[in-house]
């Protein structure tokens, strides 16, 4: 994985820093977007001092298609050929009966887990398919299995995650640029807090009695698929912690 590029999106935390920090200790370049510029400049300083890490931040809400492309477009000549894209910011906003929700909720969702999702693709993966190699992975969720109450539109953003990612794996059959979905279960991040808009004693209840995953496991299955052979594409993987079955089967023993 030496010396390879990575754009990470949703890279300030959760999942997205840990995979940024798992990379970046591999000896990888990055690219690191988010919309709090602060915590990314932090994030950049603490892996170019422990790792001798190169990165480029390039903050701005993935929602913003026009900041996309001027972000893509204007890149350092030595950033430009990126080998990885990680699809990784996304988010999930209350619990609500579909009837009953905040359709601005709705349509952050969809804006943010799926349209900017393909945008991202539509800006990087042309120069994939130009330089004959590189690697698509989506941070999905076991949600777009299967759906559960109060979570319908979140679950709906997540299944068009996995649709999209087999649709583009088609698309892309006859080049070597590969796709993988990851698809992960109960994840310890600031993921709740968001859901439940910054409510943290209701968000500690969703991990309550249970050893959930954290964001350094998913850094490590998307390092895992990354360093495959590139004769083998990982097209889809389910994480789930030990003691969950399901989204809404959780042993709390």
């Amino acid at each position: 994985m030496d010396s390879k590029t990575i754009l990470i999106t949703g890279a300030s935390s959760g999942i997205g820093e840990a995979i940024a920090r798992k990379f970046a200790e591999n000896g990888c370049r990055l690219i690191l977007n988010a919309r709090n510029a602060d915590r990314l400049q932090s994030l950049k300083q603490e892996l170019e001092a422990s790792c001798g890490a190169e990165v480029f931040l390039i903050p701005f809400d993935v929602r913003n298609f026009k900041a996309a492309e001027e972000a893509v477009n204007n890149l350092p000549q030595e950033f430009r050929d990126i080998d990885v894209l990680v699809n990784n910011a996304g988010l999930a906003l209350g619990v609500d009966k579909e009837h009953e929700g905040c359709m601005a909720d709705y349509e952050t969702m969809i804006d943010t887990n799926i349209k900017a999702l393909l945008k991202m693709t539509q800006l990087i993966v042309p120069g994939m398919i130009a330089r004959n190699r590189g690697h698509v992975i989506n941070i999905g969720s076991i949600a777009g299995e299967k759906a559960y109450p109060g979570g319908s539109v979140y679950c709906a953003t997540k299944a068009a995650v996995k649709a999209l990612s087999d649709g583009l794996r088609m698309d892309l059959y006859d080049t070597p640029v590969r796709v993988t979905n990851l698809k992960p279960g109960l994840v310890e991040t600031n993921f709740s807090v968001v859901r439940y808009h910054g409510d943290k004693e209701r968000a500690k209840q969703v991990y309550r009695q249970v050893k959930p995953l954290t964001g350094t496991d998913i850094a490590e299955v998307a390092f895992f698929v990354a360093s495959a052979p590139e004769h083998v594409q990982i097209s889809e993987v389910e994480i789930l912690a030990t003691h969950q079955a399901s989204a809404q089967m959780v042993w709390r023993g």
